[in-house]
């Protein structure tokens, strides 16, 4: 269920009225509906205590012109995660699910005044150097591949297979990642975020952005990676290693959940099912009541403060619900907090739209009677306080038996060489989608 939800009593895993418990974000109940726990929120007011996971607690601003607020306010809340206070003093579990995508970096997105700019600007720059057209020939040709994957079936899974795969495929390109490297930056961010075996893939992500690093060094290319280290910001190594392990993992998660999502409302609401062009509109409205980032956006009080009606000490952890302040208060689905706001807005909003929408219509294109395969509300949703993502979205139509590729489509993208530090035990996806290339 998305925004339309309108439960008035607290859901069922929320505490009492009035019994000053943290309402949980985590668990199956909450995924299920979180609409229902946003609209008991905005009982409090324009906050709400939550608890993140077991232990960590933190404010969450449910309202839409306190949230404007916040994110444009960055004297009086900052965003550089060691003023947690918390967690300096020690109430937050070590091993916390949670903990891996609040700590410290050196990146952009934990940092504010003049290191913020300077790290942001390389970020902005290197990314508007992206050629679009370029762009979107890859898209399709990554599109093309993971549709060649299950087309001859004439079902998929469009979670798994497809919106989760073609951010990392994209990224990998945009970043350019040899084939060991690539391989390993698929498996760093997968298991990151499906919570297989987290810390072990954060250490395979991060190994393999300075992996990435060290081979630009040497062998600088027409890539994101290569643009930052050429920035006038003078990036260093680690603070290369921290910017590309944010743009990958802050980046693709989300992108997966958005085109993951987007799918969902085009496959649910008739609005959509006869009428052609409308995935731009499904994609805002998508952004506005079912965004892939619903709570997050972490901040800290710079002093103790009266804020929306809600006392807040130096050092806590406040929130903001992009989902609750979405549908509690925005005027337009155009006026989303989506992208957030103010100094620290996403920075990469065009080429996300862009890769969403053409991802979506290639796929429509090539499967033009896909449908659901399963009753929509059978569809389960992944449990998180964070995320808003579908565990599966199962899907049938029309096998099709896939053309051989003209030779223009197999020399137009040749295979990169391999570049990587260490043997390769087998071969990954990214492997495979160079060698379908070169094929």
């Amino acid at each position: 269920m998305d925004a339309e939800s309108t439960a008035l009593v607290p859901p069922p895993g929320c505490p009492a009225h009035g019994s000053g418990e943290a309402i949980p974000l985590y668990g199956s109940q909450f995924a299920a509906d979180p609409q229902a726990y946003y609209a008991y929120m905005r009982h409090f007011g324009a906050t709400a205590q939550v608890e993140l996971s077991p232990g960590v607690e933190a404010t969450l601003v449910t309202d839409y012109t306190a949230a404007l607020q916040l994110l444009q306010d960055p004297a009086a809340f900052r965003k550089d995660s060691r003023r947690w206070r918390d967690l300096n003093e020690g109430r937050v579990p070590a091993d916390s699910p949670v903990l891996p995508l609040l700590a410290y970096r050196a990146n952009c997105m934990f940092s504010d005044g003049v290191e913020h700019l300077r790290l942001r600007q390389a970020v902005t720059d290197s990314l508007a150097r992206i050629d679009t057209r370029r762009l979107t020939q890859r898209i399709g040709q990554i599109s093309d591949y993971l549709i060649a994957q299950f087309s001859a079936r004439g079902s998929a899974d469009l979670v798994g297979e497809y919106s989760k795969q073609l951010p990392l495929f994209v990224f990998n390109e945009l970043f350019g990642c040899p084939a060991d490297i690539g391989d390993r930056v698929l498996f760093g961010i997968s298991g990151m975020f499906d919570g297989v075996n987290a810390a072990r893939a954060a250490d395979v992500l991060m190994q393999a952005a300075a992996d990435l690093v060290a081979l630009k060094r040497t062998r600088p290319g027409e890539d994101v990676t290569s643009w930052l280290m050429q920035h006038e910001a003078g990036l260093d190594n680690e603070e290369m290693v921290h910017q590309l392990a944010l743009l990958l993992g802050a980046g693709a998660e989300p992108l997966r959940n958005l085109i993951g999502n987007t799918l969902h409302r085009l496959l649910t609401h008739d609005q959509y099912a006869h009428k052609g062009g409308l995935i731009a509109e499904a994609l805002d409205d998508t952004l506005w009541g079912n965004p892939p980032l619903t709570n997050y956006a972490p901040h800290y009080p710079a002093a103790d403060m009266e804020f929306a009606g809600t006392k807040l000490n130096a050092g806590d952890l406040v929130l903001v619900s992009i989902a609750a302040a979405n549908t509690g208060g925005a005027g337009s689905n155009r006026a989303h907090l989506a992208w957030s706001a103010g100094p620290h807005a996403c920075p990469s909003k065009e080429p996300a739209r862009h890769i969403t929408v053409t991802a979506i219509e290639n796929l429509f294109n090539r499967l033009p009677d896909i449908e659901l395969a399963v009753p929509a509300d059978s569809l389960t949703w992944r449990p998180g306080p964070f995320s808003r993502a579908l565990s599966a979205l199962p899907t049938r139509f029309t096998p099709v038996q896939e053309a051989p590729r003209p030779a223009a489509a197999r020399t137009a993208a040749p295979a990169r060489e391999d570049h990587g530090t260490g043997p390769r035990k087998e071969r990954g996806l990214w492997s495979s989608f160079l060698t379908w290339l070169a094929k």
